[in-house]
């Protein structure tokens, strides 16, 4: 069942997509996880090239767990470069861990993983699909800004990488609620670099919430450039997860799907200058997939600096709690 025939395992990603299955229920306190990682040693099945588009592969890894709360994984950051990661569910949990790597620095394993309730106004756990459906993540120091559609808002946790036990503090939508629909709203938080047109300030960007002209409402939450911009909606893809370059640049990670060719990918770098109140920003794609490749809902999207001083980028996917669908980790250097 892990690796199905194409045929068969487009039909399979169908139904799960479709019909996702329920989220588990959830429980307080912290909560560690052993993590199953088999490695991804070629991004196109059955190749070995390493080279796609802007990109180029350096490894990838299948996670599993028993952990009953594994799973939905929606945004992921690291704290280092290429170690310590923090991320977010949608069904309402932070994950934390760390990276394994070899001697070439290629991930082979996770490590340290552990799984914490989001927590509410109150304290308590969140509550329901509807409340906990956190999508958009970033980190800037000791404050970490988390994205939540259906009930649409955005909340700022004080980093806590033992107890998760900061409660939220929250923002101002920078979008008008009656724009962002229920189950496409804020996918995207990212921080732009201090050094740069946008002047560290958080950027969000909705998955398929659209103006009259058909494309994707955005937002600079803070800053000289503060206000509302657009990113152009092109083939039918969706808008889940986005960061910032080292330069500045925005890459927007977008998925697609249909029954008759299952899920494709695409990352998209948008120029920091274009960003500004009232434009709509397009840019090239520099990497595109499909299901001749090893992916899944990709849903998460990275960029970090490593050791080696290359700039890296990774990619995590959300299996929706479903057994026919796969939570994956890809990384790639970006060749330039």
């Amino acid at each position: 069942m892990r690796r199905p025939a194409l045929a068969f395992r487009r039909a399979l990603l169908s139904a799960a997509i479709l019909i996702p299955l329920s989220a588990q229920a959830q429980d307080e306190g912290v909560s560690p996880a052993v993590i199953k990682a088999y490695p991804i040693s070629n991004f196109r099945i059955g190749s070995s090239e390493t080279r796609f588009g802007g990109l180029e592969f350096v490894g990838g890894l299948d996670l599993s767990s028993t952990n009953r709360d594994f799973g939905g994984l929606s945004a992921f950051r690291y704290l280092d470069k290429g170690g310590s990661f923090l991320g977010i569910t949608d069904t309402g949990f932070w994950y934390a861990g760390t990276m394994e790597r070899d001697e070439k620095g290629r991930p082979v394993g996770v490590g340290k993983f552990r799984l914490a309730p989001i927590p509410s106004e109150d304290g308590a756990p969140l509550e329901g699909k509807w409340n906990s459906d956190a999508e958009g993540m970033s980190v800037s120091g000791s404050t970490v800004t988390v994205s939540f559609e259906r009930v649409h808002r955005i909340a700022e946790f004080d980093l806590d990488l033992e107890n998760f036990a900061s409660k939220p503090r929250f923002l101002p939508l920078p979008i008008p609620e009656n724009e962002l629909r229920s189950n496409r709203g804020i996918e995207t938080i990212a921080y732009a670099p201090e050094r740069g047109p946008l002047q560290g300030a958080r950027v969000a960007v909705t998955e398929k919430s659209i103006n009259k002209a058909g494309d994707m409402f955005a937002a600079v939450l803070e800053g000289p450039r503060k206000g509302i911009f657009y990113v152009k909606r092109i083939d039918g893809f969706d808008i889940s997860d986005g960061v910032f370059l080292p330069n500045g640049d925005l890459l927007l990670l977008e998925r697609s799907f249909s029954i008759a060719s299952g899920v494709a990918l695409r990352i998209r770098r948008i120029a920091a200058a274009a960003i500004v109140p009232g434009a709509t920003v397009d840019g090239p794609v520099i990497l595109d997939a499909d299901m001749r490749y090893q992916i899944d809902n990709m849903e998460a999207l990275d960029v970090w600096q490593a050791e080696d001083g290359s700039t890296r980028v990774s990619l995590v996917s959300d299996d929706n709690h479903s057994i026919v669908q796969r939570n994956l980790y890809l990384e790639f250097r970006l060749a330039e």
